[in-house]
């Protein structure tokens, strides 16, 4: 039997893509992942992401899927769609490519129930034993795994931006005082790279603006 993780990083910065990431095995091989000392991303260095990352790569099948700024704007800005629902297709796609037997999904909402509903219809009849559960990633190593290439991805993804741009961007947080001072000198600048629908980027647009 084919199991399956799904998890997603950068859900709430105001810099950059929202990555998400299927990673599926065999279950008979789960503990492979267990040997390998996955666990959630968060409670990890950036170097034994790095390190786990690489190595889950070559040990499973797994997906990632970039949301670029522009489609996390408009699914918050949509009124027929939300980020929630964003999350839930994308992992559709994920599942349709990877097709498992089982799969655990972190879920986004604390309406566990409405999100599973949400992803049947948006499996379109394709049979998977789904599992939603908040903090999936700190309970099932497989999801963890996800958690780990997808927050990987979005680190590389800061780190070429920063690179491209020749200025410190910080994690991309809101809350991060590096993220705050970029947005404030730069948020107009290089709207591509900002999620315009976050209220911070709007209270530093308004700010740069007023000073004009």
């Amino acid at each position: 039997m084919i199991i399956c993780g799904i998890d997603e990083a950068g859900r709430g910065p105001v810099i950059g893509p929202m990555v998400m990431c299927g990673v599926a095995i065999e279950e008979s091989d789960h503990y492979k992942l267990v040997q390998l000392g996955v666990k959630d991303s968060k409670l990890l260095s950036p170097r034994k992401r790095k390190t786990l990352s690489r190595k889950i790569r070559e040990l499973t099948q797994w997906k990632v899927i970039q949301l670029s700024p522009a489609e996390v704007d408009q699914a918050v800005l949509s009124k027929g769609t939300n980020l929630n629902w964003l999350e839930a297709k994308t992992t559709a796609l994920i599942l349709k490519e990877l097709k498992p037997d089982k799969a655990w999904i972190d879920c986004p909402s604390p309406n566990t129930k409405a999100y599973e509903a949400r992803m049947v219809m948006e499996l379109g009849g394709l049979d998977i034993d789904l599992v939603t559960e908040n903090k999936a990633d700190v309970n099932y190593p497989v999801v963890s795994a996800a958690s780990i290439i997808a927050k990987v991805t979005r680190d590389n993804e800061i780190a070429a931006i920063e690179r491209k741009l020749k200025l410190p961007i910080g994690s991309g947080y809101p809350a991060d005082p590096i993220t705050q001072k970029f947005l404030k000198d730069y948020g107009r600048k290089h709207p591509d790279i900002f999620r315009k629908s976050w209220q911070s980027w709007k209270r530093a647009s308004q700010m740069k603006l007023g000073e004009f």
